[in-house]
């Protein structure tokens, strides 16, 4: 099945993060088809100095939507994702894997909801989403990826992100 992630990180070595991510989605998920630029964004419902990195995949994936869940949530937790935070809102973290969307099925379990529910209000989300699938089109919303980036509220910075020397691609 074919779907549609987003990695993000704001701590540490933040590209080699995303690298290590991909490397495990590779191995435990299914192939990395098709993979965005990174972009830099300033942190969504939260303050922090360091901001974000981002990336959209694209993976053909032979898992279930709730096995694609369960070990997206065993990658981010082998690389240092610790979820539960005291306010129970946003908090910097190493690394975030989201599903944005599975094929084109919509899914509402208590532990997973698909296509991702604020997608289409999160710029840092769309940017990167563009770049690998522009044409896609939400199967709740019935618009192309490049429509909701056009159309999203969202004004927070995010802009495509060039690594310098001392950062891994």
């Amino acid at each position: 099945m074919n779907a549609f992630l987003l990695l993000g990180s704001n701590m540490g070595d933040r590209i080699a993060m995303l690298h290590e991510a991909r490397v495990l989605l590779s191995a435990q998920a299914g192939v990395v088809v098709k993979q965005s630029g990174y972009y830099e964004s300033e942190p969504w419902g939260f303050e922090s100095a360091t901001w974000f990195i981002n990336q959209a995949l694209h993976i053909e994936t032979p898992l279930t939507p709730e096995q694609l869940l369960h070990t997206i949530q065993h990658i981010e937790q082998q690389l240092g994702r610790i979820r539960a935070t005291p306010s129970g809102g946003y908090t910097s973290r190493p690394i975030d894997i989201d599903i944005l969307f599975y094929g084109n099925d919509v899914i509402h379990t208590p532990a997973l909801t698909v296509p991702h529910p604020l997608l289409h209000q999160r710029r840092f989300a769309l940017l990167p989403l563009c770049d690998i699938a522009p044409a896609y089109v939400h199967p709740l919303l019935h618009k192309t990826t490049t429509a909701l980036l056009q159309q999203c509220p969202d004004q927070g910075r995010a802009t495509r992100f060039i690594a310098s020397a001392g950062e891994r691609r």
